[in-house]
C-alpha cells in the first residue's frame, strides 16, 4: 500500500513528552479497556507512549524470531532437500511481507494497540477472539517448546542425573525441566520491554554463538563434512514436516504490535522489521547447510544432540542452546500472563503478588505439557504448520483486506496476498496431518 493512497492514513509520531508514557506489559491483549480498544483513541489523543529506541526494538525483534528453530534446521533441510531452502527464503519473505501488513493495520488506526485489536477492527468481536485464540496458543507452545529443548540438552551434558524427594523421584529429561522452569520464572515477572531488550540482547548472542560452536565442532574438532544425503533435490514426503518447521522460526508477529507500540519512533518499523529478517534468516539458512553437511539424513531433530559431548565446542553449542530459552521464554509467555490478568482481575486482584502468582502457575503448566509431549521437532512442526501459518500468513492478509478494502489494493498487493493464502493453506494442510500422525505414532511407541 503506497503512503500516497488516500485509504493509507499513517498516525504521526510524536515526540511530546507530556502524552509519553513508559511503554510495558500492561497494555491488555485480551478483553482490553475501552481506552484500548478500537474506535476509541486513547487519552491523550496519541499513539506514540513508547519508549524504546530503534536499537532495543531491533535487539527484541531479532530475538523474537531467531528461536531455537534454528536447532531443527539441518533437520528440516534432510526433510525437504536441498531445494526447500527455497522455500526456507520463501517463507522468510512472506512473513516479512505479513509484518509489514500488521504494521500498517496499526499506523491505520491509532486505537490499535494489539494483535487481537487488529482482528476487531477487521472482523468484530470474533476476529478478536479467533485472532487471540491462535496468537496465544502458538505462544504457549512455543514456550513448551523451549522446556523440552533445555530437557534434551542437558540430559545430554549430564546423563543419569535424578533426584529424590520423599517417594517421588525426577530424572533425566523431565528433572531438566522442571529445574529449567524453576530459573525462567523469574524472568517472566518483569514487564518492561526496554528491561528484557538487555536480555534479549544475550538471546542474540546465543544464536550466533550456537552456530559458530557447531562449525568450530564440524571444521577443528573432527567431526568434518562428510555427512551422507540424501540424493534426492527435493523430498516431496519431507516437505510438510520441512515448510512447518521453516514456518515455525518466523512465528513471532504475535509480538509485532508490541515491538510497534513500543517504539518511540514508529515510522522506523519497517527498517527494523527488514534487518531482523534478513540478520535470522542468514543466521537460519548458515545453520542448515552447515548441519546437514556434517550428519546428513542421520541429524536428530535438535543438531546438538548429533555433537560429541566430550569436545569443547560442543559443550559450548549445548550450553548456549540452555541460554537461549533464558532470554526468549518471557518474551513470548508475557503476552498470555497479561491477557489472563486483564480478563480476570476481579478474580486475581491487581498488584505485584496478583502478577508474579498468575505468571507462576502459567510457567506450572508449560512443564506439565512439556513432560507430557517431549518431542520437539515433531510439535515444532505441528506450531509451524497450525498455529504459525494462521497467525503469520493468513490472518495478516485477511485483516489488512478487511480493514483497507479489497478495492483500494494495487494488483501486485493482490497477486502477493492471493499467493501468501493459497501457500499458507497448502502449508496448514499437509504440515498439520503430517505432524499430528507423528506425534500419535510417538505416543503409541511410549505406551
Amino acid at each position: 500500500m503506497s503512503n500516497r493512497d488516500p485509504k493509507y492514513i499513517p498516525v504521526s509520531v510524536s515526540a511530546r513528552s507530556d502524552c509519553a508514557v513508559p511503554m510495558s506489559y500492561d497494555v491488555p491483549l485480551l478483553g482490553a479497556q475501552e481506552a484500548t480498544r478500537p474506535g476509541k483513541a486513547p487519552q491523550g489523543g496519541a499513539q506514540d507512549d513508547g519508549n524504546a529506541s530503534f536499537v532495543r526494538t531491533c535487539l527484541n525483534g531479532t530475538n523474537g524470531l531467531a528461536g531455537v528453530g534454528l536447532l531443527s534446521m539441518p533437520y528440516a533441510l534432510a526433510e525437504g532437500g536441498w531445494l526447500s531452502l527455497a522455500l526456507l527464503a520463501a517463507v522468510a519473505a512472506t512473513c516479512w511481507y505479513t509484518g509489514l501488513l500488521l504494521g500498517r493495520c496499526m499506523a491505520a488506526d491509532q486505537a490499535i494497540r494489539t494483535y487481537p485489536d487488529i482482528g476487531e477492527r477487521a472482523f468484530g468481536r470474533r476476529g478478536r477472539l479467533v485472532v487471540s485464540a491462535f496468537m496465544y496458543a502458538e505462544l504457549y507452545l512455543v514456550a513448551i517448546g523451549f522446556l523440552i529443548l533445555d530437557g534434551d540438552n542437558l540430559d545430554k551434558l549430564f546423563p543419569g542425573a535424578s533426584v529424590r524427594l520423599g517417594p517421588a523421584s525426577l530424572a533425566g529429561k523431565q528433572l531438566f525441566v522442571v529445574l529449567v522452569a524453576l530459573m525462567v520464572a523469574p524472568t517472566t515477572w518483569l514487564r518492561s520491554l526496554g528491561v528484557l531488550a538487555y536480555v534479549s540482547a544475550a538471546g542474540v548472542f546465543a544464536s550466533v554463538a550456537i552456530v559458530l560452536s557447531v562449525l568450530w565442532a564440524a571444521a577443528v574438532d573432527g567431526v568434518g563434512f562428510s555427512g551422507r544425503g540424501n540424493t534426492t533435490p527435493l523430498r516431496l514426503t519431507g516437505l510438510p514436516t520441512a515448510l512447518g518447521l521453516y514456518t515455525f522460526c518466523y512465528c513471532t508477529h504475535a509480538v509485532f504490535p508490541t515491538l510497534y507500540t513500543s517504539m518511540k519512533q514508529k515510522s522506523q518499523f519497517p527498517k527494523m522489521l527488514a534487518i531482523c529478517f534478513v540478520l535470522c534468516t542468514l543466521n537460519y539458512g548458515s545453520m542448515a547447510v552447515l548441519g546437514y553437511l556434517m550428519y546428513g539424513d542421520g541429524v536428530q531433530s535438535q543438531v546438538t544432540l548429533n555433537l560429541p559431548a566430550a569436545r569443547l565446542s560442543s559443550k559450548i553449542a549445548i550450553y548456549t542452546t540452555v541460554v537461549m530459552p533464558f532470554s526468549k521464554y518471557a518474551l513470548v509467555v508475557t503476552p498470555i500472563a497479561v491477557a489472563i490478568e486483564e480478563r480476570f482481575r476481579g478474580v486475581v486482584g491487581e498488584g505485584a503478588a496478583a502478577s508474579v502468582a498468575v505468571r507462576t502457575l502459567l510457567v506450572l503448566s508449560t512443564v506439565v505439557v512439556a513432560i507430557a509431549l517431549p518431542f520437539f521437532g515433531y510439535l515444532m512442526a505441528l506450531v509451524g504448520s497450525l498455529l504459525s501459518v494462521c497467525a503469520c500468513m493468513l490472518l495478516p492478509c485477511l485483516c489488512y483486506v478487511r480493514i483497507f478494502g479489497a478495492t483500494s489494493l494495487t494488483a501486485s498487493e493482490t497477486a502477493s496476498i492471493i499467493g501468501i493464502l493459497m501457500l499458507g493453506l497448502l502449508v496448514a494442510i499437509t504440515g498439520t496431518y503430517s505432524s499430528l500422525v507423528q506425534i500419535i505414532h510417538e505416543l503409541q511407541l511410549g505406551v
